[in-house]
């Protein structure tokens, strides 16, 4: 073993206590970084590790203190709160509520000085008693620099009333409602607080029947009506004059009888997932009755990211196809059951979609099942443009095995676009929603 001599030592300590070097004694040179940009680092990075940077050196020793700070806290979080100088710029507060009626606790840390520049809020909490309590005032008295709110349950309980809608001041560009028992004029109250609203989410939201919106600034609507009480789920959506509307997607729909009615959608580019629980589909002139469309004169252009959900019916997705003659990017989920004896016979056919834009295309639930694999045999056999083709499977595990035997029953020798190649996902959860 080698002796460390006092001169070397000296040396050691030396690079040890140099702030230009780096741990592994080469020079450190983003610790020389100006203190604008050390501190941005510190803020988008999460809030256990913001924490860790006080040790890298001197000099990165009281940024945090000062550095906005994300945090995530599951209850109280007084220590973080008190321990940090400088403002919070996302707070996302998981919380478990099973005393009384209101939450003081909430409103206590709401109301730190720390928040008062907060520009994110998420509220994820349980509610374990049998009392319907109100969603915290405080969460609706935020600082008007609040640009994100979600507030998210994981019952029906809880509520938002109209009074606390009305005097509620939010330029808030996102905002998500998920499990929330909220009333129809509340609704409506909550989102003419929001005249620079971007992005909104309702998501199986109990106590509004019937939602209208109109917004010159909405770029993106997303609905479900998974409510437990089917008395009180959402039945309908108008959308009207919302000139930007970018994306509508109705998330989950598992309960049928669902209208949506938009009369306008002029930069309409991304719709889905579309299922035959939407007995009613209105985009402008183009009407949908159970994912049929009633007339095939109009089609729509401007969108170039559609999802379905359906059991793996070739002629209805051809509809849909020369419906939207643009897509770039189809996914599809296929129902696991109830497919019946759906043949889907091959067949060349050429359609512009096809031709020319068709670049991606995404099964979910796929069985690998003779149904299944004439469905997408034909976008193999007929799609020119294609690059990807992602098969998203329920196994246990990944057999090579079953992945090869899929290839060969594809038939990609044969297929119209010579770069599309297959993309296996194997998964044992649920499958996610497509982003």
């Amino acid at each position: 073993m080698g002796v460390v001599t006092r001169a070397k030592k000296r040396r050691l300590d030396e690079e040890c206590s140099n702030r230009r070097l780096a741990p592994g004694g080469g020079e450190d040179l983003i610790s020389r970084l100006p203190v604008d940009l050390l501190i941005s680092i510190i803020t988008v990075r999460p809030g256990k590790d913001t924490a860790r940077t006080q040790i890298l050196s001197q000099r990165w020793r009281p940024l945090w203190r000062s550095a906005p700070l994300n945090l995530e806290a599951r209850g109280q979080c007084w220590d973080v709160l008190r321990t940090h100088n400088g403002p919070v710029h996302r707070f996302s507060l998981s919380w478990e509520f099973d005393f009384g009626r209101r939450f003081p606790v909430v409103d206590s840390i709401l109301g730190s000085p720390r928040l008062n520049h907060l520009q994110e809020f998420e509220l994820f909490y349980c509610n374990n008693c049998s009392q319907n309590p109100q969603v915290p005032r405080s969460v609706l008295r935020l600082s008007p620099t609040l640009c994100v709110l979600r507030i998210c349950s994981k019952v029906q309980s809880t509520s938002i009333s109209y009074g606390d809608c009305l005097r509620a001041q939010f330029p808030t560009p996102q905002l998500t409602l998920s499990n929330v028992n909220i009333r129809e004029s509340a609704l409506h109250g909550l989102l003419s607080q929001c005249p620079i609203l971007e992005s909104l989410v309702l998501a199986g939201n109990r106590g509004c029947r019937r939602m209208w919106i109109s917004s010159s600034t909405l770029r993106s609507l997303g609905v479900s009506n998974d409510c437990i009480c089917k008395e009180e789920k959402l039945e309908e959506v108008v959308i009207e004059d919302v000139p930007l509307l970018e994306r509508l997607t109705p998330l989950s729909i598992w309960q049928g009888g669902f209208v949506i009615r938009a009369s306008q959608a002029p930069k309409l580019k991304t719709l889905g997932y579309l299922s035959h629980e939407i007995s009613t589909l209105e985009l402008g002139t183009m009407v949908f009755q159970m994912m049929v469309p009633v007339s095939l004169s109009n089609v729509m252009r401007t969108v170039k990211i559609l999802a379905l959900y359906t059991s793996p019916n070739l002629d209805a997705v051809i509809l849909f196809i020369k419906c939207f003659p643009c897509i770039e990017k189809l996914y599809i989920m296929l129902k696991a059951f109830n497919q019946g004896n759906l043949k889907n016979i091959q067949r060349n056919i050429s359609l512009e979609c096809l031709d020319l834009h068709l670049k991606m295309v995404e099964f979910s639930n796929y069985q690998g099942n003779m149904s299944d694999l004439n469905f997408i045999r034909f976008f193999v056999l007929n799609a020119r443009v294609l690059e990807c083709i992602k098969l998203v499977a329920h196994r246990d595990k990944c057999e090579a095995k079953w992945i090869e035997k899929q290839n060969q029953k594809l038939q990609l020798y044969g297929r119209a676009s010579r770069s599309v190649h297959l993309i296996f996902k194997l998964i044992t959860g649920p499958v996610v929603w497509y982003t």
